[in-house]
């Protein structure tokens, strides 16, 4: 009988470490994954909001428009989206079947291809990004100053481009 119970106090204590806001240095650190490494603003723009930095990088989805929840982003991210612009984070994403049941064999026998990413991350990089895009862009409103301070955590150059007057 008490391993039920303890099964129950632990899985309760993981639903509310989920449940908790991210770690402020994790989120720097998503930001980080965001803009360098992942390099997701070339396609998706500094602020997720679609509007890319680079003119010949494909367009990418409005970010701060999405409906996709945590498992939905994670699972994008890692394997990105096959025929479309979105490259799969994870080294193995179609190397065993552990993205939507494929293998590369079979995507390429679907005409579907995936353009290469900058870099693969790591799960625990993926979960950091994800932390971040939840706290700061998906499902958040269009940028004005004061999301912008929010979401670079200080008042930076880029934020000077919203009056004061754009401001909730």
């Amino acid at each position: 009988m008490q391993r039920p119970s303890a099964l129950l106090a632990a899985l309760a204590l993981t639903c509310a470490a989920r449940a908790q806001p991210p770690d402020p240095a994790d989120l720097a650190e998503g930001l980080r994954l965001y803009l360098n490494k992942g390099n997701c603003q070339a396609c998706h723009g500094w602020a997720g909001d679609g509007r890319k930095m680079d003119s010949q990088m494909p367009d990418g989805a409005n970010l701060r428009e999405s409906k996709l929840e945590r498992e939905g982003l994670a699972l994008t991210i890692k394997c990105g989206r096959p025929g479309r612009s979105m490259p799969a984070f994870d080294r193995f994403a179609y190397s065993d079947g552990r993205c939507y049941g494929m293998k590369l064999d079979e995507l390429k026998s679907r005409g579907l291809t995936l353009p290469d990413p900058p870099a693969t991350l790591q799960p625990r990089e993926v979960d950091l990004l994800v932390d971040f895009l939840l706290a700061r862009v998906v499902g958040k409103d269009p940028m004005d100053r004061a999301r912008c301070v929010e979401y670079w955590g200080a008042e930076v150059e880029a934020c000077a481009q919203f009056s004061e007057k754009t401001n909730r």
